[in-house]
């Protein structure tokens, strides 16, 4: 595998890791049609988990097959495959090698009642990424939830251990719980801290929802005005978010979110190509189209992060 002098300077912000965590980073930047670029695009798969199989995978059938998900990360050209623990052990045979493989080692789920002090249970190890071939851990936390600190004590844990084995670390920071709002989750001074923390607790790739213009927090409101940042597009707020994590010196990926329109999603993407976002991480909008659909649409969207289309 040749590295590309973009996938280098990457690498070379990752001051303390090893050089196993190094080359596992380097394999998902390196991968599919976006490697080299210092773009990704990643298929996460674990709404099955989080929501229920019939309203992750009824809408597109073939989809309740964890064999489906590999192959279409392959088919697509993906950066990496992130999955539960249970999903990637039911291909990790057949699907040796093929595309890079996350391992997202907690969970929540829609029986569980989740208000003010919303977590995840921790259902793999770090182990299980090593035998089932994973380059890197992906893991959850909640800021703002009452339960927060647990989870990122949690993630610390985890962290530590991952990195002594040469595997990269994948954070989800997703703001809920306590005293945010609803619409405060993805309120941009929220978000941008939620990618901050993520960051500032060790992560190589964070994963945030897309800002709006909304401000949530009284003091930041007042920085936000006094600094003059600019909210008024969404690159804009994809580049401050990008601001929050190191000034770039860390990968962040947008979610994707809830199904949406082609028109929408294609615009989401070049938003964050725009702003200086790393790439996207899309479940939902992938999924749960029809395979031949979902193969022509993140051909459209890996040409825009080639700057193409």
């Amino acid at each position: 595998m040749k590295i590309t002098q973009r996938v280098r300077k990457i690498l070379d912000n990752y001051e303390s890791d090893c050089p196993g965590t190094k080359a596992n980073l380097a394999r998902i930047l390196m991968q599919g049609r976006l490697g080299g670029t210092g773009k990704l695009v990643i298929l996460p798969v674990d709404q099955g988990f989080e929501h229920g199989p019939a309203r992750s995978f009824a809408p597109n059938p073939p989809a309740y097959d964890p064999h489906y998900h590999f192959q279409l990360a392959v088919d697509a050209g993906l950066s990496a495959y992130a999955a539960p623990l249970g999903m990637i052990e039911a291909g990790a045979a057949s699907f040796a090698g093929a595309v890079p493989l996350i391992l997202k080692m907690n969970s929540a789920n829609s029986l569980a009642r989740e208000k003010a002090a919303p977590t995840q249970a921790v259902t793999a190890s770090v182990q299980d990424a090593l035998r089932l071939g994973c380059s890197a851990i992906g893991f959850t936390i909640y800021p703002g939830s009452d339960s927060a600190f647990g989870m990122m004590e949690d993630l610390r844990t985890l962290a530590e251990e991952a990195k002594a084995c040469g595997l990269a670390v994948v954070v989800w920071s997703y703001p809920r719980g306590g005293d945010v709002s609803k619409t405060g989750e993805t309120a941009l001074d929220i978000v941008a801290y939620a990618a901050h923390m993520a960051a500032l607790l060790g992560a190589h790739i964070i994963k945030v929802k897309l800002p709006t213009a909304d401000l949530e927090q009284g003091d930041a409101k007042k920085a936000y005005e006094s600094a003059k940042i600019d909210s008024s597009t969404l690159a804009k707020r994809v580049n401050h978010v990008v601001q929050s994590v190191f000034n770039g010196r860390r990968l962040v990926v947008f979610s994707g979110g809830t199904t949406k329109g082609l028109d929408d999603l294609y615009a989401e993407c070049r938003a964050i190509r725009d702003g200086g976002g790393t790439g996207s991480i899309i479940g939902r909008n992938t999924f749960q189209r029809p395979k031949a659909d979902a193969l022509k649409m993140l051909d459209t969207i890996i040409k825009i992060y080639q700057g193409k289309a």
